[in-house]
């Protein structure tokens, strides 16, 4: 006889699960008594939320989908933020939940939580399991609608008593049978005809590369469409870190933070191919000016996001890296491209301002931080005006990775993704980004990264400010700053010491080489403090 906890361990492993982050209580006991003794590293978090992040930033550099789990009631709660963080971005996650036994279903009894039904928006599917006989094929169905097609959340709620019940044996289902899901994968070729007709015609084609271009590994066909064929590429937020920053033809990121190369190309393009994004409204703030300007492709596995900002003329449903290698096997290149005359006026170099006595440019630092990274370094930024400072002058190399919470802008994101990625690939440096604001809301898991021995390096820009609130209280509402000062702020390099972690607090423009080789040379973890004008701009 085996437990119905036995069968979900059971199921983990044989899904290749080697981390699953979480944060115990009564209704996951079982699990976690089965836990032990197996093949699944726990990571404990100090907040459930946290443990969708962390299964997030594992998920984007493993590949594969990440694992967390909570209680019921308000451990699963938590969770919630996280599943809408991870659906926005389109990551798989399967997360676990706990739940009161069947039998007190909807009886409001203690720590319970509908928490398949307070999750439905921000899952891609979700399972109540009423029995333990389900549980092989309800988690090899998890795993597999959790990565394929469009990425993204899946939801395991399962009581207590069926965890405690007991069946005679276990056996893993080898395959999936779904009869409504049925991912499609390779474009129709006559759209894609289409496609490589229109940019035959096209005198300005351009390619807008979004997330589903990472998460499909199309960044080589990308690459090798642009340089066969002369055609420029910009991103959206989501795309940072697909296209090296070095790459000829890479303009950079489109939107309201983005290159003005970037944003000056897109009206220029006559036929704009957009592929893996939704190019929603950060992105793009007139789409009825674009859809006048510009003839439009969209490649996305989603159909639902094929036109739903954007006007559409040529929709190809499909994986990104499957349709670009259709597409490069066609004769798709411009026969008269006007590119090589319009970008020498685009193109601009980027300039860095000299800072007030007493403060650092956050610019300039993340171009000389991302300058001196290793080729495969992983860098996570949080949000607000970190993330723009970060996205936007950014180093990227051939294997650097970008993380960040690009849909639904989660403050808290960066230091438990980063945890997640350096577990998913410890030999990778790994590098979080946060603003003052940002770290307080998830600094506690630094006691996490700690327990399970994850060597992390943490930059924190302070200016004891919300500074995306101000600026925009500052340009928006009159300049009545209200609501947004982050006084009362602990001494961070104390929280360090507080932590055990060597810490460093960098206000002198002068000493900044010698604090990044510090920062990055250091064994183990590292935090610096990075002091920041109250004033400074997102761009």
């Amino acid at each position: 006889m085996i437990t119905g906890s036995q069968i979900i361990v059971k199921c983990l492993e044989s899904e290749g699960v080697r981390v699953v982050f979480g944060y115990p209580g009564a209704t996951v006991c079982p699990i976690y008594d089965s836990l032990i003794g197996s093949s699944v590293r726990h990571i404990l978090v100090r907040q459930e939320q946290n443990a969708g992040h962390a299964a997030n930033g594992y998920a984007r550099v493993a590949g594969v989908p990440g694992v967390c789990m909570a209680t019921s009631g308000p451990g699963a709660t938590n969770l919630i933020t996280a599943l809408a963080t991870a659906y926005m971005d389109s990551i798989p996650l399967v997360a676990i939940t706990g739940q009161v036994s069947s039998d007190l279903l909807g009886r409001d009894v203690f720590q319970e939580a509908d928490i398949t039904g307070a999750a439905e928006p921000f899952t891609k599917y979700s399972y109540l399991v009423k029995s333990a006989e389900d549980l092989p094929r309800v988690f090899k169905e998890a795993f597999y609608i959790a990565s394929t097609g469009r990425p993204g959340p899946v939801l395991i709620d399962i009581p207590v008593d069926v965890q405690q019940a007991k069946v005679r044996q276990f056996r893993y289902p080898e395959a999936v049978h779904l009869r409504g899901y049925k991912p499609t994968l390779r474009g129709h070729s006559g759209q894609v005809k289409r496609l490589a007709e229109a940019m035959r015609q096209a005198k300005t084609p351009l390619l807008c590369v979004g997330g589903g271009v990472i998460r499909s590994s199309a960044q080589e066909e990308v690459l090798a469409l642009s340089r066969r064929c002369g055609i420029p590429i910009v991103s959206t937020l989501m795309g940072v870190g697909a296209i090296p920053t070095s790459h000829e033809l890479y303009l950079g990121m489109i939107g309201m933070h983005g290159y003005s190369q970037a944003n000056r190309a897109m009206p220029e393009s006559d036929l704009l191919i957009i592929i893996g994004a939704r190019v929603g409204d950060r992105a793009v703030s007139d789409p009825h000016s674009m859809e006048r300007q510009s003839r439009i492709a969209h490649i996305d596995v989603d159909p639902a996001e094929i036109g739903k900002n954007v006007g559409t003329s040529i929709p190809i449903v499909g994986d990104a890296r499957t349709i670009l290698r259709q597409l490069l096997e066609t004769d798709c290149c411009p026969v008269e491209n006007r590119w090589p005359q319009l970008l020498p006026q685009l193109r601009h170099q980027p300039h860095f301002d000299e800072p007030e006595p007493g403060y650092i440019n956050p610019k300039y630092f993340v171009r000389r931080l991302t300058e001196r990274l290793p080729e495969d370094a992983i860098y996570v930024a949080d949000v607000g005006q970190n993330q723009i400072w970060s996205a936007y002058n950014m180093v990227v190399k051939a294997k650097t990775c970008f993380l960040s919470s690009g849909g639904m802008g989660t403050m808290g994101y960066a230091i438990p993704a980063a945890m997640g990625a350096r577990l998913a690939d410890p030999t990778r440096q790994v590098i979080a980004a946060c603003g003052d604001g940002s770290f307080q809301m998830s600094m506690n898991e630094l006691a996490s990264c700690l327990q399970a021995g994850v060597q992390l390096k943490v930059v924190v820009f302070t200016n004891r400010m919300l500074g995306m609130i101000r600026e925009i209280q500052q340009n928006s509402y009159g300049g009545h700053i209200f609501g947004s000062s982050l006084e009362g702020s602990p001494d961070f390099m104390k929280l360090a010491e507080a932590y055990g972690i060597p810490a460093r607090r960098l206000s002198d423009q002068n000493q900044l080489e010698e604090a990044l080789e510090e920062f990055l040379s250091a064994p183990g973890c590292r935090l610096l403090e990075v002091a920041v004008d109250p004033e400074e701009t997102s761009i």
